[in-house]
């Protein structure tokens, strides 16, 4: 009986720490199929978003003020040194003036929370590049395209009501910057995660949102549920487990009638 409650008490850790390590989301977020002026990623499917439209006070900020906005931690992962870290991006803003400055990025942190830096900024611009945002910390990635001109069409569900408009008319750095992909390789190994993050800035009119896909390392989904195979060698390990366990039982229960 006491071995029982001992492998109980190592199970719990183990789901705790699980648990722990688990992806988190703050505001606005989901996962879409391709809509409006968001077409279908690189990657192929559906894509993950965050998104201002009901964001939280506070959330999705890279260190410059905003008002509410939404963010996304990944999984933990481990990663090698060399190890490739790639996705896919495309910000999308209905805020064009340079006076309310929207912005999105994502940032690679350690397992406990620190900063490795940002693979990406994106920050509304009438004019230049989207990405890196001005003002915002330097991109540690490699985009492709390295141009980012903001394109036309902000017609996306995610935005809500803000879906199809623009602040000050068209022209004024409303759109979205079409699928870019972030490549980055670790340099040390250890574990990690990414948050993506998206605020409004001045105010909390017209939504910006960011949208990803293809989240990997050393070309492995980040996140991805183990195979069918991978469950069912859990479900027998279990198996037997519990089956070691009631005949370890058996015995003891016998040792106990034997006196």
């Amino acid at each position: 009986m006491r071995m029982f409650f001992k492998l109980a008490a190592v199970s719990a850790m183990v789901f705790s720490a699980n648990a722990a390590n688990a992806a988190t989301c703050i505001g606005t977020c989901g996962t879409q199929a391709p809509n409006g002026s968001v077409t279908a990623p690189p990657s192929g499917g559906n894509f993950d978003y965050v998104s201002t439209n009901g964001g939280v006070a506070g959330a999705g900020q890279a260190g410059v003020a905003g008002t509410n906005g939404s963010e996304f931690t990944s999984d933990v992962f481990t990663a090698a040194a060399g190890d490739l870290l790639s996705f896919y991006f495309n910000y999308v803003t209905s805020d064009g003036s340079t006076s309310f400055t929207d912005y999105a990025f994502a940032q690679l942190l350690s397992s406990t929370g620190t900063s490795i830096g940002y693979l990406f900024t994106a920050r509304t611009t009438p004019s230049g590049n989207t990405s890196p945002g001005f003002g915002l910390p330097a991109n540690i990635s490699t985009l492709t395209p390295g141009t980012s001109p903001i394109q036309p069409g902000t017609v996306w569900s995610a935005l809500g009501s803000s879906s199809g408009a623009c602040y000050l008319g068209v022209g004024n750095g409303c759109g979205n910057t079409g699928w870019i992909q972030s490549t980055y390789n670790i340099a040390n190994a250890g574990s990690y995660k990414i948050k993506f993050g998206v605020t409004n800035v001045g105010d909390t009119q017209f939504q910006s949102g960011l949208a990803y896909s293809g989240l990997k390392i050393a070309d492995v989904p980040i996140g991805a549920v183990p195979e069918p195979g991978t469950w069912l060698m859990m479900l027998l390990g279990f198996g037997l487990i519990g089956g070691a366990l009631r005949s370890r039982q058996k015995q003891n229960v016998k040792g106990q009638l034997a006196f």
